[in-house]
């Protein structure tokens, strides 16, 4: 009985579905495999109905007890090869988990280099990918084949050498430091990472990737430490930087395609006291889409937002930290407005994302081609709507509201707290109130807070005990919590939603901007005019079920004014 024969037999798939993917399943693919990969069934119940006909046990490899003795009998690189992992000791053999009963010449093969007999149970072939990369290491098989050459080539003798010497020897390694560097960049963008943090410690090196705006320590084999030196002069290389140089910051760019997917990654390197500490913002273009609807602006604070960016002239700003989606919703209201009557011009550090229909400039501070520089140049090339992409300084914030008073229409970023605060921010970096009152129409702040994962939320019912102070009240009857599945890698959240505050210029804005009224003074006005907060806008998703309010009270402080 082949293996269609036997999902039939189960009354996993009917015959014109088995038919139909016989039919369009690639060269070299099995049937069970093309029918999981359409979405026909699920890989559960593939797994179960072969189990069940071939004898053998379906299990969870989270409820696994790991032996960490009996792993480091098995070369790990054949356990990355074949996504096979030793389960436990039984009756003289070696239970093994596999997610293909039929490749018989991989347990052959993992049998005759352990020397022990297996039994192969079934488990979710990303089960035992994730249970690997926990146990050995990301990159567990390259760094196994870079410890075997270290030893046959004494590479100890390294430290000793010359600088020249030192670099020839590194290439040596070169091939597998190249691959170790790749498999770390697809294991972050599998997790999408925003930040991959290389920390080097007294005795070891720490790898830490941002996932969902929080930072989780990856495991990693501890040989990474002797190849240190090596994977940061890979990443060097990569980003077009001096490889020599290991006293001084270096910033740079490296522009990849991983799996076919287009990565944009920016390199910042300091010396630290043990080494040199990496950082690598990831920018994966292709999971990008900039649609103001996607954004997650409630509806009447969407519609306000929509005038605003439909004004003919003057200066919106959205404000908060870095990584808190300012660029994705600037870029969203620019693709809003978008127009081939319209010429829109973009001066920013650097281009994240390029969009076709908008001018996009690069600044190069070290020819002199700064923002304020660049806007004064961007005036002359006839302009309807312009971005730049942060005010930093009063030059900058001078050129912009100039702009704005010549007709057009400004968009930028802004560091503040609140959207209050970008008033009196203004008028410190030097530009006059009554000219910050006439320009700026309206201030956007916002935050990412972390979405509750959908496979595993969980409904409860708050009591006062529950909830801050500030929670609106009554009561809701239910609200969610965040549990931890296989889905989600047992963190209770995936992905992450904007909250916002919006704050339009009326006649009071203007007035208090011109007495050079406090960021409190304004907010207060907002609060008594109806403005919704950040913290206001995460109760409302809360109170959707789209986040928890146990990270809306980590992302935003409490609303103290009424």
């Amino acid at each position: 009985m082949d293996i269609g024969d036997i999902l039939l037999a189960q009354g996993v798939v009917t015959r014109e579905q088995l038919s139909h993917a016989q039919q369009s399943a690639a060269p070299g693919k099995r049937v069970d495999q093309a029918l999981v990969d359409t979405g026909v069934v699920t890989e559960d119940r593939v797994l179960k109905a072969l189990a069940e006909e071939l004898g053998m046990r379906f299990v969870e490899v989270d409820e696994i007890q790991i032996d960490r003795e009996l792993l480091s009998k098995f070369p790990a690189r054949e356990i990355f090869k074949h996504t096979l992992f030793p389960v436990s000791r039984r009756n003289g053999s070696v239970v093994v988990a596999t997610s293909d009963p039929f490749d018989l010449d991989a347990l052959d093969e993992v049998s005759s280099l352990s020397g022990f007999r297996l039994e192969p149970v079934l488990a979710r072939k990303g089960d035992i990918a994730r249970l690997i990369r926990e146990q050995l290491g990301v990159g567990g098989d390259t760094l196994t084949e870079l410890v075997a050459q270290r030893a046959e080539e004494d590479v100890e003798l390294l430290e000793g050498l010359g600088e020249a010497e030192g670099e020839l020897a590194e290439q040596a390694q070169a091939a597998s430091v190249v691959r170790l560097v790749n498999e770390l960049l697809v294991e972050a963008l599998a997790q999408n990472t925003s930040d991959v943090h290389l920390e080097p410690q007294e005795n070891s090196l720490v790898i830490r990737f941002r996932v969902d705006g929080l930072l989780r320590v990856q495991p990693i084999s501890q040989e990474i430490n002797f190849f240190q030196a090596a994977i940061i002069s890979r990443l060097k290389i990569m980003a077009k930087l001096n490889i020599a140089e290991k006293r001084l910051p270096q910033d740079g760019r490296i522009k990849l395609r991983v799996q076919g997917r287009e990565v944009d990654v920016r390199v910042s390197i300091i010396p630290m006291m043990h080494g040199e500490g990496v950082v690598l913002r990831l920018l994966d273009k292709g999971r990008m889409v900039f649609d103001l609807k996607n954004v997650g602006l409630a509806d009447e604070m969407g519609r306000a937002f929509h005038e605003l960016i439909n004004l003919p002239h003057g200066i919106i700003l959205v404000t908060g930290p870095t990584g808190s989606g300012k660029t994705t919703t600037l870029y969203s209201a620019l693709n809003e407005i978008k127009d081939p009557a319209i010429k829109m011009i973009t001066v920013e550090d650097p281009v994240e994302y390029q969009t076709p229909g908008i001018s996009q400039i690069q600044v190069h501070s070290k020819i002199g081609l700064t923002f304020a520089a660049g806007l004064r140049s961007i005036l002359r090339h006839d302009p309807d709507v312009i971005l730049i992409g942060e005010i930093r300084d009063g030059e900058t914030a001078n050129a912009a509201i100039q702009a704005s008073l010549t007709g057009h229409l400004v968009f930028s970023t802004l560091h503040t707290n609140d959207a209050a605060g970008a008033f009196t921010r203004l008028v410190d970096m030097g530009v006059e109130p009554y000219l910050v009152a006439s320009t700026v129409e309206g201030v956007m702040a916002q935050r990412l807070v972390r979405r509750l994962c959908k496979y595993c939320k969980e409904q409860y019912i708050p009591t006062e005990d529950d909830l801050p102070r500030d929670f609106p009240r009554p009561l809701p009857e239910k609200l969610w919590k965040a549990v931890g599945c296989r889905q989600c890698q047992m963190a209770g959240y995936k992905g992450r939603e904007g909250i916002f505050e919006l704050l339009r210029t009326d006649e009071g804005v203007r007035q208090l901007c011109i007495e050079r009224a406090s960021a409190v003074q304004v907010l207060s006005y907002g609060l008594r005019n109806g403005m919704s907060t950040l913290r206001t806008d995460g109760w409302r998703k809360a109170k959707l079920g789209i986040t928890s309010v146990d990270d809306v009270t980590r992302i935003t402080k409490p609303d103290f004014l009424t």
